[in-house]
Order: structure tokens, then C-alpha cells, then sequence
């Protein structure tokens, strides 16, 4: 991996799913103001569709632990020369230890650093919005930053209409269907007084934009290409 050895390189934990880590991609790209290929960020991209489901693990609690099989892939992004790890899912976070816990380099937590993001605009007890699967709010996956932050949570009424919407998208790609389930929870989080809205799920991020302009929304999947981003430009790595 000679072509990264005088600069830092982000390693991405992909396929959950797959469109969401062409996503994260996209948005990469658009945090560089590019004249020529050479402009542009390095990424190693493990996309690895069979990791096993998160919602099987979290919710029908029948499915395989997906902790072993993150952790072999950041172990193998760090063989290959990756100086951070990324991990497109809000989900996965549930398992952030165990990618950690098998590397010595770091992860860019998009939970941990959203939320320290919207905590520099909000007031203590304000609350927070969550467009997100219901894995995210079983398994408390923002629980810790939230506390640590003073903010709150709201959850949509029903959870398992926005679990249909995200397996829709999975199966079909963005549907007028999951655009109105996503704008009536938007509607329904606002109105119980969300001062922001979370958009925490990354099947979400491929169609948030058609959110109305009115409502004021963070996506994850951005603040993390910008944590990507700051982290490939912060420093050369000594060779």
C-alpha cells in the first residue's frame, strides 16, 4: 500500500447497506473542492453485504452476532493501511467495541461526534428527533452521548412503520412510500417539539434530502464524511 504511506487513509466498514457506503462515498467527494483525481480523499472500502443482519441480532433476536465479523474487517482494513476506521450504519454502533477493541487505530464514532455536533447549537434538555430504525432506540445506541450532552430523545409512535419503510428501501431503493413514512415522522417528532432532527439510519440518508426545507435535520452520514475528511487532511503519517 506504497500509495498511502505519506498520508492518513480512512478505512470503511461497508455493505450495511451497500447503497448507503456508495453514499458515504458520494458525500466524501463533495467535501473536497476537486480540480483533478489527485484532489480527492483516499478510502479503503471493505463492502461486505454479508455481515449479518443487525436487526436479526438487536431485534428478532434470532440472528448472528455481527461483533466478530466488524472486527475482522477493521482488522483487516488496518493491515492494509488504514490510520481510522468509518462505519456507515447508526446501527453497527451497538458493536463499536468490538471494532475497537480489535485494532489499535481509532473509530470515527458518527454517533459520538453528531451528537457533540448538534450539542453546540442546542440548550441542556433540549430535545432530539430520531428518523431512525427502531435497533437504534432498542439497543441505546445514542443513549451514552445523549446523557453525556444534557439532550433528549424523541422516538416516532411507530417504530415498526419506519422498520418497514428502511427494509423497503433495502429491497426496492428509495420508494414514494418510505419518502412519506420519513416526512410523516419528521411532521410527528417537530409537533411533539424536536429541536433538531436526527437523520440516524443511512437507508434514510438516500432520500432525507426530499425532507421539506423547514425542517432543521443532521445526517450522520455527513457529519462522518466530514470527519473523514478532517482526519485524511489533519496530518501527514510519518514513514
Amino acid at each position: 500500500m506504497t500509495g498511502f504511506a505519506s498520508r492518513r487513509v480512512v478505512g470503511i466498514l461497508g455493505g450495511m447497506g451497500p447503497e448507503a457506503t456508495v453514499l458515504l462515498q458520494q458525500r466524501v467527494l463533495a467535501t473536497v473542492a476537486a480540480r483533478d483525481d489527485s484532489d480527492h480523499l483516499p478510502l479503503l472500502i471493505d463492502m461486505n453485504p454479508q455481515i449479518p443482519s443487525r436487526i436479526a441480532h438487536l431485534i428478532d433476536q434470532t440472528g448472528e452476532d455481527p461483533g466478530p465479523t466488524l472486527a475482522a474487517m477493521a482488522q483487516r482494513l488496518e493491515a492494509a493501511g488504514a490510520t481510522a476506521l468509518g462505519m456507515p450504519c447508526n446501527t453497527a454502533h451497538h458493536y463499536a467495541s468490538a471494532v475497537t477493541k480489535a485494532v489499535t487505530i481509532p473509530l470515527l464514532n458518527m454517533i459520538d461526534l453528531s451528537v457533540a455536533k448538534a450539542a453546540c447549537h442546542l440548550r441542556p434538555g433540549q430535545h432530539i428527533g430520531f428518523l431512525a430504525s427502531p435497533a437504534v432506540q432498542s439497543a441505546g445506541v445514542f443513549d451514552g452521548a445523549l446523557r453525556q450532552a444534557g439532550l433528549q430523545p424523541l422516538w416516532p409512535e411507530d417504530g415498526d412503520r419506519m422498520l418497514s419503510a428502511i427494509r423497503e428501501i433495502k429491497a426496492k431503493g428509495p420508494t414514494a412510500r418510505a419518502r412519506q413514512i420519513l416526512i410523516d415522522a419528521a411532521h410527528e417528532l417537530t409537533t411533539k417539539g424536536a429541536a433538531i432532527l436526527f437523520v440516524a439510519c443511512s437507508e434514510f440518508s438516500l432520500i432525507a434530502r426530499d425532507l421539506p426545507e423547514d425542517f432543521p435535520t443532521l445526517d450522520t452520514v455527513d457529519v462522518l464524511a466530514d470527519a473523514i475528511h478532517d482526519h485524511t487532511l489533519s496530518q501527514e503519517v510519518n514513514p
